[in-house]
């Protein structure tokens, strides 16, 4: 039996806010659930649809949440807090995960899926890797709070679904570190060759709708989500030059040579931008997409190029 009623938390974020229109959609083709959404600060601007209601409360706050999930079938946790203080990354990411799950425990509730992220991994060359292949060893507070919290949804039986690079309309993170790699060092690192694991957001969203609508979900499980063919540097950077109509990389450095760029030592994020951007983060993405039997609708380039608008 389809679900029926959804809470939701960042229902109004860079992705939740796709998933929210998909969920209260009338092109929706089946019976469209009842949707609440908790709402941190000021209440949203949603579709006058009659279906969705919005609580007040903060993960932060355990007695804001009381009551949240009373009536609710299935929990998609889609709010995490990125970057800030490491105390506040575990007020939100692991304590607030847990103050969540806790009221889904004393209303029953038993579906709960969570957005994750493979910044959880120990960071390296991960070449076509499945779930459970790579060391969970996240670095950043971020990321390990937010490890944290996933572990939290694993051991309540719940399904966290774990992206790699995400770009398109609001993107904040992926094609302004592209604008500002090829402004600092305008050459191919290594050729370009390293294959990377992306996926646009309506995609993204496509995906988060799919399993929050399916009867069944996998139980205690991490997927990969990414589209099914990894994409090659010289591919995302090429794409990345021509939607802000930047030169494309001219001539080729090595690795090591970019780790010393000169004036990169100035920037406390270089090491990590090199390494998401120029090396391999392949991510095997076959389980997902088997369980959804679909793909995404069109080809990298195009995507990309649409949601760079």
């Amino acid at each position: 039996m389809a679900p029926s009623r959804i809470l939701m938390t960042g229902g109004t974020g860079f992705i939740g806010a796709r998933v929210t229109a998909l969920l209260t959609s009338a092109s929706l083709q089946q019976p469209r659930p009842a949707l609440r959404l908790l709402a941190h600060r000021s209440r949203p601007q949603l579709p006058r649809t009659g279906q969705v209601e919005v609580r007040q409360g903060s993960l932060t706050d355990p007695e804001s949440l009381r009551g949240l999930c009373d009536g609710v079938d299935t929990v998609l946790h889609l709010a995490s807090q990125i970057g800030g203080s490491p105390q506040r990354c575990h007020a939100v990411n692991d304590a607030g995960t847990g103050a969540l799950l806790a009221e889904a425990e004393r209303s029953g509730v038993q579906r709960i899926i969570q957005l994750g992220t493979t910044a959880v991994y120990r960071d390296g060359r991960h070449v076509g890797v499945r779930e459970g292949e790579v060391p969970l060893e996240p670095a950043s507070p971020t990321s390990i709070t937010r490890l944290a919290g996933e572990q939290r949804v694993l051991a309540a039986g719940g399904l966290v679904l774990r992206p790699h690079l995400v770009y398109g309309p609001g993107d904040v993170w992926v094609l302004p570190a592209l604008a500002r790699f090829m402004t600092v060092l305008p050459h191919w690192v290594d050729g370009g060759r390293a294959l990377m694991t992306v996926i646009g957001v309506d995609d993204l969203a496509r995906v988060i709708t799919g399993f929050a609508l399916r009867p069944e979900l996998p139980t205690s499980q991490a997927l990969h989500v990414g589209r099914p063919e990894p994409v090659s540097g010289h591919e995302l950077f090429t794409a990345a030059a021509r939607a802000l109509n930047l030169p494309l990389p001219a001539g080729e450095v090595s690795h090591a040579q970019a780790r010393t760029w000169p004036g990169t030592h100035y920037d406390p994020g270089w090491q990590r931008h090199l390494s998401l951007l120029t090396v391999d983060h392949w991510y095997d993405t076959s389980r997902l997409w088997r369980l959804l039997d679909c793909t995404p609708g069109t080809g990298f380039a195009e995507d990309f190029a649409t949601g760079a608008v």
